[in-house]
């Protein structure tokens, strides 16, 4: 039965050029129905073609004509459901045969050619091409212009401005510009061209906002939660307080730092240990290479600061998982090494791995960006200079490859840092020492420790609501003696 309704389903929705296919003669491509006109109220054709776009989906594509009154008018709808993830293309023109790209615009997508600075909101669908929705936008703007250089001048002037942008982009004098079509459904599409090359034809998909799912009518209670916790969308569900579930990984939509276009953050809780859970974070854009990671300690502030130093002997110390919070200095004394709270962010990593991020930041830094080829330095700088980078990194490479001992110390005022124990607890790891510290005045207002205050507030929010309040009637006395000294004064 299954397979008889797929079948089905193909002679529907066949492309165009299959309906159209001569040797079809027993055929009807298109669907006529007799339907209301909303403008005159006579009785007009709707049209219907089912067909399938290669590529892409099936789609509906409706057109409406009264003979009566001479109305028309087309609209596309896609036949399949929404998608679980929305879509984001974006097209870049360089040449007029990418007038001719085949463009499905859903009733849920927004459009924008971007040098134009010309958003369409979600309205109705449209099966056309790059062409036809630049056209559909300058002739849009053009009606009315006569009332608004009668009424409003200046928003005549600017709207002229714009007009005149696009014909000159439909006239082939503005290349290259780029249109981007958004699409929370997923349901939208620019065709692709086998020759298209890095950065003229891109696709990412991204995981729907609440208000998205809301928009298009998905609900997000509790009612789509799965047995397995899981939603519709794929996401993992909460626990029965509300909380996110541990070792499962969270994905939401975020904006690439590097090219401020929409990429994904990927979220997970995991329980390390002997020490806390940490939640571990995760970058991703796809369109132009950027990557973070990122760990996240939480918990409440304790007393004290934590120092500990980690005596690394031989490659096995290398291995151990250690984690550097943001709040943590990072030293190795015998490397010249000293890494600044803050400055790589929280990491969960390896001794290994830590150094090696560090030595390759840091040579990047100082030779690669420097004009020089890689490793090699670059002509900015003096030999004396150059001869103790080299000696640095040299040392750093001895360490990271196990040729050498050296002690790893990491300062953390929160305490929020670890390195694993190759000893079973409790017995403590003679390699490593933990020493707790006051934290110094200066690492407190770094902190914003100093202006906080977990108890008392009450009172203090009481006394100064009444000095508040005194304030206001001494003003207002003050301002009533005021106006008795101007009465007194014009008698």
């Amino acid at each position: 039965m299954a397979t008889e309704n797929k079948a089905n389903a193909k002679d529907f929705f066949e492309t165009i050029g299959q309906k159209v296919d001569p040797s079809s003669e027993d055929i009807q491509p298109v669907e006529e129905i007799e339907s209301l006109c909303m403008n005159c109220g006579g009785n007009g054709i709707t049209r219907l073609l089912l067909t399938s776009i290669p590529y892409f989906r099936e789609i509906i594509i409706m057109s409406f004509s009264c003979e009566h009154c001479g109305l028309r008018n087309n609209e596309v709808q896609p036949a399949g459901t929404i998608q679980p993830k929305g879509t984001h293309y974006e097209l870049r023109l360089t040449a007029m045969p990418d007038f001719a790209r085949q463009v499905v615009k859903s009733d849920t997508a927004t459009v924008k050619f971007i040098e134009l600075d010309i958003e369409v909101p979600p309205g109705k669908g449209q099966l056309t091409n790059v062409e036809g929705l630049l056209m559909s936008i300058v002739e849009d703007l053009q009606f009315g212009q006569e009332t608004r250089k009668e009424e409003a001048p200046e928003v005549h002037d600017k709207v002229a401005a714009v007009i005149d942008k696009g014909r000159a982009m439909l006239a082939g004098e503005a290349f290259p510009f780029r249109v981007t079509i958004d699409d929370p459904a997923g349901n939208s599409f620019i065709t692709p061209d086998l020759k298209d090359g890095v950065g003229k034809w891109e696709k990412h998909e991204y995981q729907r906002t609440p208000a998205q799912n809301e928009a298009l009518g998905l609900s997000a209670d509790s009612g789509d939660v799965g047995a397995d916790g899981s939603r519709p969308d794929g996401q993992p569900g909460l626990d029965a307080d509300g909380n996110i579930i541990p070792n499962e990984v969270y994905s939401f939509p975020a904006s690439c730092p590097g090219c401020m276009k929409h990429c994904t953050t990927h979220m997970k809780m995991v329980d390390i240990p002997h020490f806390k859970q940490v939640v571990l974070m995760s970058t991703v854009c796809h369109l132009c290479g950027y990557r973070s990671n990122d760990v996240k300690t939480g918990g409440e502030i304790p007393e004290k600061g934590e120092k500990i130093t980690i005596s690394v002997q031989s490659s096995t110390d290398l291995s151990r998982d250690i984690l550097k919070s943001e709040s943590c200095q990072l030293e190795c004394p015998e490397l010249g090494l000293s890494v600044n709270p803050g400055t790589l962010g929280g990491r969960f990593t390896t001794i290994e791995g830590l150094l090696t991020q560090v030595r390759n930041d840091l040579h990047s830094q100082i030779f690669e960006a420097d004009g020089g080829a890689a490793g090699q330095g670059g002509d900015s700088l003096v030999p004396e200079e150059k001869a103790r980078w080299t000696e640095f990194f040299d040392g750093l490479d001895s360490a990271i490859n196990g040729e050498r001992p050296f002690t790893v110390i990491l300062t953390d005022p929160l305490a929020s840092s670890y390195v694993q124990s190759l000893v079973d607890p409790p017995a403590p790891d003679p390699q490593i020492t933990r020493e707790s510290y006051e934290r110094a005045e200066e690492e407190e207002e770094d902190l914003g420790l100093l202006d906080m205050k977990v108890e008392g507030y009450e009172e203090d929010a009481e006394r100064t609501k009444t000095e508040e309040a005194k304030t206001e009637e001494a003003k207002t006395e003050e301002q009533a003696n005021g106006e008795k000294a101007d009465d007194a004064s014009q008698r």
